[in-house]
C-alpha cells in the first residue's frame, strides 16, 4: 500500500513517523461491548525458520493504540496465552479496558504471534480417525492415536509448504526483537498470561537489556509447559479450603478429593453405557470411562467459576447420573477427534519437558485425581511431528534484575502459585501477588486486579496479597 505526503505528515504528528520504520494503516477497532477507539494497524515480515537460510517469510500482524500520556514510555505489548492466542482477540474482550487503561503508560500493542489469528496460515490438520463409541478412552490408545496423526499432521504441513519447526518459543521471542526495532523503540514493556508469560521469559532471555518492565500472570516457567500432577492435586486441595468457608456447601461436600476419586475408581472398573441426544438431535450410545470423567474435570478447573460446577457434577455421576456430561463429553471430546492446528502443538512439543522432570510427573500420576491429563495432549506428544525440543539450555533457570510483577491464583487449577515462584526464584527485582480465590484468567476478575497492575506500572508499592470473592458452591435454588 503507497502512502501519502500528507499521510506521512499526519502519522509523524500522533508520533509514529518519529519514532518507528513501521508502515501501519489506521484502523478503528471495536471491542465487542461495541467500543470503538482509533488505533493502527500494522504487521512486520519475518523469517519463519531463523535456522534456515532459505525459509520463507511470514507476516505477523498488530494493533497499536496509541498512548494517551503527553510524554509516553515505551510501547507496551500483550503477549496472549494459549500458547494459540490472539492478541487482538483478547483486545476486543473483557480486558478490552484494561488495554485502554494501559495507555497511561506507552502505546499498548496487540500482538497476533506467529502462528495465531491474523499471523497465521497454517491450515488445521484433521484426521479422519475417532475412537469408538463402544469403548471407553484409554491413555495408552490416545498417544498412540496422537503420535500417528501428528506424523500426517507435519507431512500434510510440509505439503502446504509450512516449516511446523519454526513454531516455537525462541523464534517467537526473536520476533519481539524484530518488532522493537521496526517501532523505533529502546526497550519492550511486556505483559503476558499463562504461556505468554513463558513467552516473555523466553524474550527476557533473548533480548538482554531491551525489555524495560514485565507484567504476567498465570506465570508458566521456561520448564513448566508439563505440569506436576501432585501440584494439581494440591489445587484441590485449596478448592475444598474455599468450599468449606461456606458452611451449606462444606456440608453438602465435606471431601471433593475423595468424591472424584471414587467416581473415578467406579468407572474405571465398569464404564458407564449412555444414551442421550446430541445436539443434531440424533440419538447417542457411548460408553465413559475413568479418562473421559479425568479430562472433563482438566477443563472446567482454570477457573473458580467453572470449577464450582464440579461438586455438583460429581455427586449426580456418583449417583450414576450422566444427564448432564454425557452430552458435553461427546461435543468437546469424544465426536472431535484429533485437530491439529500446528502452532500450540508446535510450540509445547519444543518447550518441551527434560527427562527427569518427566520421570517425576509419570511417577506422580499413578494416585493423582487426574492422572497426566490436565496438560492433554502433553507430554504425550512428545517427540510428534518430527520436532525435537528447545533443550536443557532453553528452559535452564532464568535470572533477571527487570522490575517484574506476577499474578498467581490459589484457585487456577492450571498454572500455581508454588510453580511460579520456583521459575521466578532468580528474579531480584520482583513484586509476586498472591490472588486468593483468584482464577487463571485472573486479569479481570475482580477491578482490584486492574488497579494492582496499574498502580506497579506508576511505580508504586502494591498488596502482595489480595483477596477476591469466590461464586457459590451450591445452586441457587439451596
Amino acid at each position: 500500500m503507497k502512502y501519502s505526503k500528507l499521510f506521512i505528515i499526519i502519522l509523524s504528528l500522533v508520533g509514529l513517523a518519529s519514532r518507528s520504520s513501521a508502515i501501519e494503516e489506521t484502523y478503528l477497532f471495536e471491542a465487542k461491548n461495541g467500543t470503538q477507539v482509533q488505533s493502527f494497524r500494522g504487521s512486520l515480515v519475518v523469517p519463519e525458520n531463523r535456522v534456515d537460510s532459505e525459509s520463507r517469510q511470514i507476516s505477523l500482524t498488530y494493533i497499536r493504540f496509541p498512548s494517551t500520556s503527553d510524554n509516553p514510555g515505551n510501547p507496551i505489548v500483550y503477549l496472549a496465552g494459549g500458547p494459540g492466542g490472539s492478541g487482538i482477540e483478547t483486545a476486543k474482550g473483557r480486558r478490552f479496558p484494561l488495554f485502554m487503561a494501559m495507555r497511561e503508560f506507552g502505546d499498548v500493542i496487540a500482538l497476533d504471534q506467529r502462528g495465531t489469528g491474523q499471523s497465521n496460515d497454517i491450515p488445521i490438520f484433521k484426521s479422519p480417525e475417532k475412537a469408538p463409541l463402544d469403548e471407553a478412552l484409554s491413555v495408552d490408545a490416545m498417544k498412540v492415536g496422537l503420535l500417528s496423526a501428528s506424523k500426517k499432521a507435519a507431512d500434510f504441513w510440509k505439503s502446504k509448504g509450512v516449516d511446523i519447526s519454526g513454531y516455537n518459543t525462541r523464534e517467537s521471542a526473536l520476533d519481539l526483537e524484530d518488532l522493537r526495532l521496526l517501532l523505533g523503540a529502546e526497550k519492550l514493556t511486556l505483559w503476558g498470561i499463562s504461556y505468554g508469560s513463558h513467552l516473555a521469559m523466553a524474550a527476557l532471555r533473548e533480548m538482554p537489556g531491551k525489555i524495560d518492565r514485565v507484567v504476567i500472570a498465570a506465570v508458566e516457567g521456561l520448564e513448566q509447559t508439563v505440569k506436576y500432577p501432585a501440584r494439581t492435586d494440591a489445587y484441590f486441595d485449596r478448592l475444598q479450603a474455599a468450599i468449606d468457608e461456606d458452611l451449606q456447601a462444606a456440608k453438602a461436600f465435606p471431601d471433593l478429593k475423595d468424591l472424584m476419586k471414587r467416581v473415578h475408581q467406579k468407572y474405571e472398573a465398569e464404564p458407564k453405557i449412555v444414551h442421550f441426544q446430541s445436539r443434531s438431535g440424533e440419538m447417542i450410545e457411548m460408553t465413559v470411562g475413568k479418562v473421559e470423567l479425568q479430562l472433563m474435570a482438566s477443563f472446567m478447573i482454570a477457573d473458580p467459576d467453572q470449577a464450582v460446577n464440579l461438586p455438583g457434577l460429581y455427586s449426580m455421576l456418583d449417583a450414576g447420573d450422566f444427564s448432564f456430561v454425557a452430552p458435553q463429553i461427546y461435543h468437546y471430546i469424544r465426536n472431535r477427534g484429533i485437530h491439529f492446528r500446528g502452532m500450540p502443538e508446535a510450540m509445547d512439543i519444543m518447550s518441551g519437558v527434560s527427562e527427569f522432570r518427566l520421570a517425576k510427573i509419570e511417577e506422580q500420576s499413578e494416585g493423582a485425581i487426574l492422572g497426566d491429563l490436565l496438560n492433554f495432549p502433553m507430554p504425550h506428544l512428545v517427540g510428534g511431528m518430527g520436532l525435537e525440543d528447545l533443550g536443557e539450555t532453553f528452559r535452564s533457570p532464568l535470572i533477571s534484575e527487570v522490575p517484574t510483577l506476577a499474578l498467581s491464583g490459589t484457585l487456577d487449577g492450571r498454572t500455581y502459585p508454588e510453580s511460579a515462584k520456583e521459575a521466578l526464584a532468580e528474579f531480584s527485582n520482583l513484586t509476586h501477588v498472591i490472588v486468593h480465590n483468584g482464577g487463571h484468567n485472573v486479569y479481570m476478575q475482580d477491578p482490584v486486579i486492574s488497579e494492582v497492575i496499574l498502580n506497579f506500572m506508576r511505580g508504586e508499592e502494591v498488596a502482595t496479597e489480595v483477596i477476591v470473592d469466590v461464586p457459590s458452591f451450591l445452586p441457587q435454588s439451596q
